[in-house]
């Protein structure tokens, strides 16, 4: 019974997270207005949030390992209620954009050490768990544009950051008094690695935003600067990690066969699926005509087809295994993809399209965030982390390159099409990955380099 709290309070904390990301978006004319800043300066609001959890979640995973995955969780938790409430106090740009910084370093750390825990609480049926616990997230995403225009309407913009205060606060009670305490490794924690892990991930993902909000001579040349300060600080990671006993970056599970293939999955996922997500809204604005009210409600189809299919898979994930529910899910998004190419007249159609999207992304999900957890089951905040890190670094990858396209593409619909038709591609070729992974939860390694044969 006990487990089953605890995977409550996670849910909670999930959907809580979601609610945040997504309401924040509806938020933003307001904000605009408020301080009076242009449509660049306040896309920091967003893009921060998101270049601190990418830096994030890799190291939260790691420390999740080392520290207990109870105390992490709880760590994060403080860190996202104390940003939030920055936040709501925030009386200028500046102050937002830091104290949204500062909600990301704890909401970036929420979902690893939360996947950890569930692994823990769940370990004969660890699959289905986390699988189920991955179709959470979209329940925020229907709930947060809808809970955060009431909000805003009602009370202004900063209520949608009030709002998270006594939730958390709910949140970090429950996971103290119910989560179990972890034994805690003797290990020291790798300080200078970690420093170099996020600066190095924070410059790539600052590079990623800046060369998608404008093509200027300055923009490029800041993002060649911050991109050559990634590579620098990479070098000087990789050279550093081969030192230390205890290495913030795990190996293992980026270089064995398995974990290339499903990290080169999560990167292709990240582009196809995360940065989809962020374009179709302006295709339905652009493209379609539709109101930016109409363009919000076009994604719920999304969420409803993720949920189903990813609860229908976690519960038959041993059964189905691995591969073929991750064929299938890319297979229709793919086809989605391909479909949103097209320009229907019908707006009615869209709908379709975007839940055969959702789908898709709900049968991959279950099976991409499971794949190769048993071949290092005492690490899953790790996996869990640098498989985040992937997929976020893909959306933001997808997003510039996106960016650049629309910019120059001779009309909207042409350049959006260039880029659906891409994206679908990209799925496609990402199959043959798939078979790099194990077959099912039932395959284990059996080589000691974790190069998987079945």
């Amino acid at each position: 019974m006990r487990s089953y709290v605890i995977f409550s309070i996670l849910g909670l904390t999930l959907i809580l997270a979601s609610i945040s990301t997504t309401s924040v978006a509806v938020a933003f004319p307001v904000i605009i207005s408020t301080f009076h800043i242009s449509l660049i300066l306040a896309g920091w609001i967003i893009s921060i949030y998101q270049l601190g959890i990418t830096g994030v979640m890799p190291i939260a995973g790691k420390l999740g390992d080392i520290l207990g995955k109870k105390t992490t969780f709880l760590l994060c938790m403080a860190l996202f209620t104390v940003g939030s409430l920055l936040c709501a106090f925030s009386p200028n740009i500046s102050l937002l954009i830091f104290s949204r910084f500062i909600q990301s370093l704890g909401g970036g750390g929420i979902m690893p050490a939360a996947m950890g825990i569930v692994a823990n609480e769940f370990p004969k049926s660890k699959h289905r768990a986390i699988g189920l616990f991955s179709s959470i997230f979209p329940i925020g995403q229907i709930i947060g544009p809808n809970l955060g225009g009431l909000l805003v309407q009602n009370f202004g913009w900063q209520s949608i950051f009030w709002i998270n205060i006594p939730a958390c606060v709910v949140v970090i009670v429950l996971a103290a008094v119910f989560m179990r305490n972890e034994q805690r490794k003797i290990a020291r924690i790798d300080f200078l690695g970690t420093a170099l892990l996020f600066v190095s991930l924070f410059s790539l993902m600052a590079a990623l935003s800046i060369i998608g909000s404008g093509q200027s001579a300055r923009m490029v040349a800041a993002s060649a600067l911050l991109f050559a300060v990634a590579a620098l600080l990479l070098a000087t990671l990789l050279r550093h990690e081969k030192r230390v006993q205890n290495p913030i970056l795990n190996f293992d599970v980026l270089r064995g066969r398995p974990f290339v293939a499903a990290n080169t999955y999560n990167f292709i996922y990240g582009v196809a699926i995360i940065g989809v997500a962020s374009l179709i809204p302006a295709y339905a604005v652009f493209v379609h005509r539709m109101s930016t009210l109409q363009s919000g409600i076009l994604m719920t189809p999304r969420s409803v087809g993720m949920i189903v299919a990813s609860s229908l898979t976690s519960f038959y994930i041993m059964r189905w295994g691995y591969r073929w529910p991750m064929i299938a899910g890319t297979l229709a998004t793919a086809l989605g993809l391909m479909l949103f190419g097209f320009r229907f007249e019908s707006s009615t159609f869209l709908y379709v399209i975007i839940a055969i999207i959702g789908i898709g992304a709900g049968l991959s999900a279950p099976a991409s965030n499971n794949a190769c957890i048993e071949l290092m089951p005492q690490h899953v905040s790790t996996i869990t982390g640098i498989r985040g890190m992937f997929r976020q670094i893909g959306g933001a990858l997808s997003i510039a390159i996106a960016t650049i396209i629309l910019h120059s593409a001779p009309t909207m619909a042409q350049g959006f099409r260039i880029i659906f038709f891409g994206m679908a591609a990209l799925l496609v070729g990402a199959i043959p990955a798939i078979f790099l992974m194990p077959r099912s939860p039932k395959v284990v390694a059996s080589r000691v380099d974790l190069d998987v044969e079945d």
